[in-house]
């Protein structure tokens, strides 16, 4: 009798699940009470998406704005816990990245729906006395960043900072313990090579990072040479020809040029209508969207595990003897970070929060 039942309850859920979604509400059962079989509810699935916080200095340049949307469109790939910003030396203080940041959330239809906060002004080294305070430059997104990692169910929460180190080193520094449950992928350094500006902007939180056993990914920038992040390039005719109209509509906004502004595609011409082109062809590097692209697809990108090395006054020092480990990612795949950006633009799906 049991493996009548057994093989009776099989072919009615065979039947549910082969009669598809309209189904699924139906309530299936033994009338003798012997078994039952209750198909109310959806079956769970296992949620396999990266939980991600973005910290930005989104008024600098124009690639945090491009990094930003392509990190939003792609809800099948991200959950975006939240937007930390910080000021880096270019686009002004903190106040300018912030209005910025929320005119790209704005114009990607996210504002409001994944948080915004406020991070540092000023360096790690001058900021670094104040943490103990209730409030200092920067705590905003600080404690933002503290209590998600404390409340993060994921595996690891990935911190990807797109400018400076300064709010994430804050953050380990107020907060040790959530060095156990994050991930850092960060778009900086010239590695091996000395400069790039994410770095020079704050080598003491970089410094501070590398001191401490926290996993730390480098997605190099390497100016002007094919194995960096400066290679994922871009012209004006291209983006003037992918981008206009892309995006979902939304309420006008205004651009940092000027200009009202219904989607993201319109404002990226916008911004390649505004800005200095270098090399041959004439380009500009989406340097912080290549970040985003091998955090969704590792395969965009080779990457190496190295021992954590430091830097010096005289440049990189390498440390074969030091345990601990850190990632470089180079030599990205410019042609499929380009084609799935420009697919992402157009078949977009929003990423949300928790």
């Amino acid at each position: 009798m049991k493996v009548h039942l057994t093989s009776r309850v099989y072919l009615l859920l065979s039947a549910l699940l082969l009669a598809g979604p309209n189904q699924n509400s139906m309530a299936i059962s033994q009338t003798q009470g012997e078994a039952k079989v209750l198909a109310s509810d959806p079956i769970p699935v296992a949620e396999n998406k990266i939980h991600v916080i973005v910290d930005t200095d989104a008024n600098n340049e124009l690639d945090d704005q491009h990094a930003l949307a392509y990190l939003f469109f792609n809800g099948k790939t991200f959950v975006v816990e939240g937007v930390t910003v910080n000021a880096t030396k270019n686009g002004g203080d903190i106040e300018e990245h912030m209005k910025e940041a929320e005119r790209v959330m704005r114009m990607c239809g996210v504002f409001g729906k994944i948080p915004l906060l406020k991070g540092a002004d000023k360096s790690f080294k001058e900021i670094l006395p104040e943490i103990k305070n209730k409030s200092f430059d920067g705590s905003e997104a600080v404690d933002f960043i503290i209590e998600a990692c404390k409340k993060s169910e994921s595996e690891k929460l990935v911190l990807l900072p797109i400018g400076k180190l300064t709010n994430i080193a804050l953050a380990l520094a107020k907060e040790p313990a959530i060095a156990e449950k994050i991930k850092i992928v960060w778009l900086g350094s010239n590695y091996p090579e000395r400069g790039e500006y994410n770095k020079e902007n704050d080598v003491d939180s970089m410094n501070y990072i590398l001191s401490l056993d926290v996993p730390f990914e480098m997605v190099t920038v390497r100016y002007g040479k094919q194995s960096g992040t400066a290679n994922i390039y871009v012209t004006q005719e291209e983006v003037f020809k992918q981008m206009p109209g892309l995006g979902p509509g939304t309420e006008p906004v205004t651009g940092r040029h000027g200009g009202l502004f219904y989607n993201f595609g319109d404002y990226s011409v916008n911004l390649f209508s505004h800005c200095d082109f270098y090399g041959e062809p004439p380009h500009r590097s989406l340097f912080d969207m290549a970040a985003v692209a091998i955090l969704k697809n590792p395969d965009f990108a080779e990457r190496k595990v190295i021992p954590c090395p430091k830097l010096g006054e005289k440049g990189w020092q390498e440390q074969a003897w030091n345990k601990r480990k850190i990632t470089i990612w180079e030599n990205f795949d410019r042609q499929a970070i380009l084609k799935d950006f420009y697919e992402v633009m157009k078949n977009y799906e929003l990423a949300k929060t928790n």
